[in-house]
């Protein structure tokens, strides 16, 4: 029988115990001296190979067929495109680092989940492979761009795929980039590599799809609900906010309910009965963005001459305390900058205010900086860059800023939002 070679089933035996699973090549950051096996469970082990008294031959690797046949349109059904950018919903593990890469293309979802095709026609776009930690305002604009390509070509819909960990600035930014939205755009994206038996790609991409061919004409994030695989959040994409560095159902609804649950046998449950319809409207890429913005988190202790290095900058998002308090040594620093400034809550939850204490109306009054409502800061922060590509006169960035352009801000807060 031939030795055992990477990506064969194999039974190590060692000294005091058996495993099973798919001998793994050696990540460059382990010692060379184990033996690395990937566990029904999905998850990899390394054994000190001075332990191993055999390693059994179960059954050898095929590697499989990547042939991807074009799906052929049905009649009835939508036309939804999905558009790749890259991320863990389009991972495979990296075993160099044991990490995960981007690698598969959005045509490989559609190979992986043939049922999609029976939920719509499906046109696969992949226009960057990136991970979501990497994305700039530029590759927002690009989203934008392609994005108002496929609605206006006959597209009833769009799944635009990335990284989970700046979805949520996605979201916003597109929620402001996309002028007079007629159909669904739906984010979604996967906490768990598509190759682990926990995944919640799949899941995750089939509710979005049918996200994508409902009535709700948002910008809106997708993801698990719970973490189990009861359903789908669809979140407003100025409302969401990834709350969790791991769970299934990391993304949260922000100061709003969800516009709707989406479940996977395709019963969808309206939350929102005052979300945007579908329209005969163009929808346009409007993409002037200021990318000279920052967004900083006020600290006890903070020094003052942190904000020397945002001197030449054209705006900044300050992620304040409570109702919108910064420590008052920043005060001098503040009048010193001339740029729009927006207070924004780092609670996450609630909203600023900026008449409750005397700090607050000094810095609304005199100091003329711009209270974010209930804005999370990262959506203060993408908006910021949109209507600063627009405008720099601060009473027109004041007004603006303080409209609500996409459902940003929320007229009350209500009991049941916090920690929805």
């Amino acid at each position: 029988m031939p030795d055992p070679k990477t990506g064969d089933s194999v039974k190590v035996k060692t000294s005091d115990k058996e495993f099973e699973g798919i001998l793994m090549p050696i990540p460059d950051i382990l010692d060379k001296d184990v033996t690395v096996i990937k566990l029904d469970n999905g998850y990899n082990i390394g054994i000190d190979n001075k332990k191993i008294k055999k390693i059994e031959l179960i059954k050898g690797y095929k590697k499989p067929s990547h042939s991807k046949k074009k799906l052929k349109p049905k009649k009835g059904l939508p036309n939804i495109t999905i558009i790749s950018a890259g991320g863990t919903i389009s991972s495979k593990v990296d075993y160099r680092t044991g990490g995960v890469y981007a690698d598969y293309t959005a045509e490989d979802f559609t190979s992986m989940m043939p049922e999609l095709a029976d939920i719509a026609n499906l046109k696969a776009k992949k226009i960057m492979s990136i991970m979501s930690e990497d994305m700039t305002p530029k590759e927002w604009r690009l989203l934008a761009i392609e994005i108002e390509k496929e609605l206006d070509s006959g597209a009833d819909g769009v799944v635009v795929t990335q990284g989970t960990d700046t979805l949520h600035y996605t979201s916003a930014a597109l929620s402001f980039l996309l002028k007079d939205l007629s159909k669904p755009v739906i984010l979604t994206a996967a906490q768990r590599s598509i190759d682990r038996g926990s995944s919640d790609a799949f899941m995750n991409l089939i509710c979005a799809v049918k996200a994508a061919a409902s009535d709700i004409a948002e910008v809106s994030t997708c993801m698990h609900g719970t973490t189990n695989d009861d359903y789908c959040l669809l979140i407003k994409g100025t409302k969401a906010r990834k709350m969790h560095t791991s769970r299934r159902d990391a993304f949260r609804p922000i100061n709003d309910l969800p516009l709707a649950k989406i479940y996977e046998g395709g019963k969808i449950d309206v939350l929102d009965k005052d979300h945007k319809k579908r329209s005969d409207t163009k929808t346009k890429a409007d993409t002037k963005f200021q990318e000279k913005i920052a967004l900083l988190h006020v600290y006890p202790g903070m020094d003052p001459s942190l904000l020397d290095n945002y001197k030449d900058y054209k705006g900044l998002v300050i992620a304040a305390t409570g109702l919108g308090n910064i420590p008052q040594s920043l005060f001098n620093k503040i009048k010193e900058i001339d740029m729009p400034i927006v207070i924004a809550p780092q609670t996450i939850y609630g909203r600023v205010h900026p008449l409750v204490y005397a700090n607050l109306r000094e810095l609304s009054i005199k100091l003329n900086c711009i209270f974010a409502e209930d804005m999370t800061p990262e959506t203060a922060y993408a908006k910021l860059g949109y209507v600063l590509g627009h405008t720099s006169k601060i009473e027109e960035v004041k007004e603006q800023m303080q409209a609500n352009i996409s459902g940003e801000i929320t007229k009350r807060s209500l009991e049941k939002t916090f920690l929805y």
